[in-house]
């Protein structure tokens, strides 16, 4: 079966290849979600419909929201990509071994949905404006949507890379945010893309400059100490600008920006955020 979806692919038109690669994507999140109780759902906002991940088996219990990374937004260092959608979603990876009965994966604009539902979708909402204030509010309403599903409850937030920044983002407009966990984020895509030598993020906000606005919340960003897209230094930045005890930065030794997270999560989420 697998020989012959290869062979069907190769005998379609440049389109419908990028078609046959969006949905093995699908069909790789479906593959992670499905065995964690995750099941598939569309959250239509002002600006996007977003694709979401969720299990909620109490309602009267917090709830951990996932926020997944920039996914495959360039092929190579000058040639953009024209489907964002994650080959191996690690945030949706986290999101799968976390034992909470109430778990939500939240793609970022553009990812997972098809085009004919996202009119909006464009290039720089995964390039340049991937941070943008109605990128931000997007994700806001759906965090919205997630919230009257366990009224009352507080809201854990965690985001891988790029989803870091978004939740950082995210928690400084709302005041239900109970903790803040990233994974790799880029806390500040400014810093990031200096060191990189790449041009700034135009059009787009940056987590640091909020870093103040969150301080009282809780937090711990973790850094691959082998990560070489947004090193340690990023997340040290972030702790230092919050000028709080509520932040805390720490380094695990033996991960990259994209491996050996999945699994450690499941320890790495026994420390808890606290402040002092």
């Amino acid at each position: 079966m697998k020989r012959a979806g290869v062979a069907i692919c190769l005998a379609l038109s440049l389109p419908a290849l990028a078609g046959c690669a969006a949905l093995d994507r699908d069909m790789n999140a479906e593959a992670i979600a499905k065995p964690a109780g995750l099941k598939r759902m569309a959250i239509k906002t002002d600006a996007f419909v977003l694709t979401a991940f969720v299990r909620i088996a109490d309602p009267n219990a917090p709830v951990n929201v996932y926020i997944e990374g920039d996914g495959l937004a360039w092929l190579s260092r000058s040639e953009v990509s024209l489907d964002p959608t994650p080959k191996d979603a690690l945030g949706l990876s986290l999101a799968s071994v976390d034992p909470a009965p109430n778990v939500v994966y939240i793609a970022r604009p553009c990812q997972f949905t098809a085009r004919a539902k996202n009119p909006n979708c464009a290039i720089p909402y995964w390039t340049s404006k991937r941070f943008a204030p109605e990128v931000i509010a997007s994700m806001g309403q759906a965090v919205d949507q997630v919230a009257k599903q366990v009224p009352g409850q507080k809201i854990n937030l965690v985001g891988y890379s790029g989803g870091g920044a978004v939740a950082v983002l995210v928690a400084a407009g709302r005041k239900d945010v109970a903790t803040i966990r990233t994974v790799a984020g880029n806390l500040d895509h400014a810093e990031v893309n200096r060191l990189h030598g790449v041009s700034p993020l135009s059009g787009s906000l940056n987590a640091i400059d909020v870093a103040g606005g969150v301080a009282k919340i809780p937090q711990i960003h973790w850094s691959g100490g082998a990560d070489t897209t947004v090193p340690p230094v990023i997340a040290e930045r972030f702790r230092q600008a919050s000028g709080s005890s509520c932040v805390v930065a720490r380094t695990v030794a033996g991960t990259t920006h994209e491996t050996g997270w999945r699994e450690r999560w499941r320890d790495l989420l026994q420390d808890a955020p606290t402040c002092g």
